[in-house]
């Protein structure tokens, strides 16, 4: 079939998070199942200066009230896969792709609104008619409305569908300044009492189907507590709201082949995960010791990620003969207060305020177990990413971390990492417990635990098999 993928960044081109990386890889194994697959992304500075693209059409015009808005499609390939470009410079060519240095451009909503409308009006231009739209967060998330509105009558037979990436952004905005919507009189009905408006829920409202980045995010998007609060939306469309998890790209993060690895290793012989273990202690100034077990996090350094109940336990975690290595930055609070423990506990604990590419996967070859106690995590990477490379994970029991770790305790035979509950510092406390002692005291069951890890796939192929089957349930609704 053929689906115009709408979509704010793509990996290999601009990259700000998880989503560029379903920007690619989705589109390329749909692509691999026959289907005629089209990316659209605005023109970002970014790409411009290390691209190559090509014009394909006129310049184009959009109205909106009184103002025009001028732009080309420019078209490009990405490893086999068509992409094509809005350029509109005045909102495009900008140093940064959703943020200056410090700050988020005030005029986001307005330009991923027109983004929206132009991605829709291009594909006109183009004559390329998709069977599915697929949009991706507040971002692109007015298409549904757009599309059931369209004057033309060229989307009548398109159906289209919203993921939800993270709920919790949903870009709440005065309609005053978006003009691109200042047409339809439904949306007024749509402010809050402060006269904003909420794309997430107008998406939501909208889209013919709606899918969560994994079951169990899926599942929490339609409770109280997990509804970011769009309780009364995500119930409304309850029968409409699936949960797709995610895939990994094991082309990146592979043990076997990692080349960012002092030494590479699979299940067969796990000597070089002993050589990275190593390695990273080396690197990070800890002591070099083999037979203590090493628990590894990297991540952003926000609320969502645990540390509210990962920071009160710090000193009693450092009773215990282990090691901890956090790499990340984020919440100058939060940094501050790692640098702070640090300083106490040199020998055990180590909080490196930083991010590059060769750490975060030395640190998941080294790690013997990797952090992610996240308050919610619609769908969550790291912890596939330590699966492939036999780091065993401890996680809290929330969306995607929920969908792919066993826990020891709920199946020995099966478990593949530590999974802890409730969101307080004595249940992930009482788990790394657990954690440590499995590891002093049976190491034999550890080792087994790592193979099993490693076995465990998440492939973009499977994805792609849900996700192909949600567009031939969108079509016959």
């Amino acid at each position: 079939m053929e689906v115009l993928f709408v979509v704010s960044e793509v990996e290999g081109l601009v990259k700000t998070g998880g989503l560029a990386d379903v920007g690619r890889a989705l589109p390329v194994a749909l692509k691999n199942f026959g289907h005629d697959v089209r990316v659209i992304l605005p023109y970002y500075k970014a790409i411009a200066e290390k691209f190559e693209s090509h014009q394909i059409s006129d310049t184009q015009v959009l109205y909106a009230n009184d103002r025009h808005y001028h732009y080309n499609i420019r078209q490009m390939d990405l490893d086999g896969l068509c992409v094509y470009l809005i350029d509109f410079p005045p909102f495009f060519d900008r140093d940064g792709i959703y943020t200056d240095s410090y700050h988020a451009f005030p005029d986001n909503p307005e330009r991923y609104a027109f983004f929206s409308m132009a991605a829709l009006h291009a594909s006109t231009c183009i004559g390329f008619k998709p069977q599915i739209v697929h949009c991706h967060d507040w971002h692109t998330a007015l298409v549904p409305f757009f599309m059931r509105r369209d004057p033309t009558g060229f989307y009548a037979q398109s159906r289209s569908v919203l993921t939800v990436h993270n709920g919790a952004y949903q870009c709440q905005h005065p309609l005053h300044d978006i003009p691109f919507l200042h047409p339809y009189e439904e949306i007024a009905a749509q402010k809050d009492n402060m006269g904003a408006i909420n794309f997430m829920k107008i998406g939501v409202m909208n889209a013919d189907k709606i899918n969560a980045v994994s079951p169990h995010y899926g599942y929490e998007l339609k409770t109280p507590l997990g509804s970011h609060h769009m309780y009364h939306e995500y119930m409304t469309r309850q029968h409409d709201l699936t949960g797709i998890l995610n895939g990994c790209d094991y082309s990146q993060w592979d043990p076997a082949t990692d080349p960012e690895l002092p030494e590479n290793y699979h299940t067969d012989d796990m000597s070089g995960k002993v050589s990275c273990k190593q390695a990273l202690q080396s690197a990070v100034g800890l002591p070099q010791n083999p037979d203590i077990p090493l628990f590894g996090m990297v991540c952003r350094l926000t609320e969502q990620k645990g540390f509210g109940y990962l920071l009160p336990i710090l000193g009693h975690l450092m009773q215990h003969n282990i090691q901890l290595l956090i790499i990340g930055t984020g919440d100058p609070s939060i940094c501050e207060e790692l640098h702070h423990f640090a300083h106490q506990e040199p020998e055990k604990f180590v909080f490196r305020e930083e991010f590059s590419n060769h750490m975060a996967h030395l640190l998941e070859a080294g790690s013997d177990y990797f952090l992610m106690p996240s308050l919610f995590e619609p769908c969550g990477l790291n912890q596939m990413y330590s699966l492939a490379y036999g780091t065993i994970p401890i996680v809290r029991a929330v969306g995607g971390l929920r969908d792919t770790v066993i826990d020891l305790e709920e199946s020995p035979d099966q478990a593949t990492g530590f999974v802890f509950h409730s969101a307080d510092s004595s249940a992930l406390l009482n788990c790394l417990r657990r954690a440590a002692l499995f590891y002093y005291e049976y190491p034999q069951q550890f080792k087994a635990m790592q193979h099993r890890a490693m076995h465990t796939k998440f492939t973009w192929e499977d994805a792609a098999r849900n996700y192909t089957g949600l567009y031939e349930d969108a079509l016959r609704s």
